[in-house]
């Protein structure tokens, strides 16, 4: 199975997440971006930081994304996640601003 293609923006997330490189995942979001996690916002470079430290790298996360859709600048995948804080698959929602992300989104479960 090939993986999916993704701008180039949301594929250094990922790998940074699979690397442990908590400060290659915060400089892939622009200096106002943002993580918004089932409605819990962080915003900024500090945001990005504290939620790679308490939900992603920080928990030993791994991230394999399934399937990716894109729309412009959204993206829309469905991925793999195992860390120490939660495992399963889930959706997500890149927005891209150029060479950087402008936030990442996972939406509750509906």
């Amino acid at each position: 199975m090939t993986a999916p293609v993704l701008p180039a923006p949301a594929q250094r997330f990922v790998d940074a997440v699979n690397a442990a490189d908590t400060d290659g995942f915060v400089a892939t979001f622009t200096d106002d971006g943002h993580v918004d996690d089932w409605g819990r916002v962080l915003r900024g470079r500090d945001g990005v930081r504290s939620w790679a430290d308490t939900d992603a790298i920080g928990q030993g996360a791994q991230m394999e994304v399934l399937d990716a859709e894109t729309d412009g600048d959204t993206v829309r995948i469905r991925f793999s996640w195992t860390s120490r804080r939660f495992t399963g698959t889930s959706d997500g929602i890149f927005v891209v601003d150029g060479d950087h992300l402008a936030s990442f989104t996972i939406p509750p479960h509906s």
